[in-house]
């Protein structure tokens, strides 16, 4: 399957996309690539696999999720080098 540059700047105009005439030039190669490559995977034989779910077959292995002793709020206050009754003060950051 091939497109035309047409279709490549209908495409571009419903993606509100913007390119200058080289730029169009390298995606309407590009395009066709992808869809040249497409064109091969629809002609390898897929009757007897599995559709995948993940990549790999790791399976992620989480830790046990077990309460501790935290630092509570007042200690955590008594170590700060500003503090306004229950809050951290910290430099303005945003303008």
């Amino acid at each position: 399957m091939k497109v035309d540059k047409e279709t490549i700047r209908k495409i571009a105009h419903l993606a509100r996309l913007e390119f200058e005439e080289k730029g169009e030039e390298a995606i309407y190669h590009d395009f066709n690539k992808i869809l040249d490559w497409m064109d091969k995977l629809n002609k390898v034989n897929t009757d007897n696999v599995e559709p995948l779910i993940h990549m790999s077959a790791e399976v992620n292995v989480l830790r046990e999720d077990v309460v501790n002793n935290s630092l509570k709020h007042e200690e955590a206050l008594s170590v700060a080098p500003k503090k306004d009754s229950d809050y951290f003060r910290v430099p303005k950051f945003l303008g």
